[in-house]
């Protein structure tokens, strides 16, 4: 779970059109490390939710992967 405070640091932070760059994703299908792309939103568990530049759409989860702003 996410507390309150920190979804709300999240949404203030990764707003809606941000662009970021893909840093760590433990997932299979992830995009390749440094890929950049754009955020579309933070989900209520605090994932941040980017359309990447190569077509994929997976979040970045909190606390298990990581983004960098550009």
């Amino acid at each position: 779970m996410i507390d309150t405070k920190t979804l709300e640091y999240l949404r203030e932070t990764y707003l809606k059109g941000t662009r970021v760059k893909l840093v760590k994703m433990d997932d299979l299908y992830a995009p390749p490390i440094e890929t950049e792309g754009t955020v579309i939103g933070v989900d209520d568990i605090g994932s941040i939710m980017v359309n990447w530049d190569n077509g994929s759409s997976l979040s970045v989860v909190y606390n298990i992967d990581k983004c960098e702003i550009l």
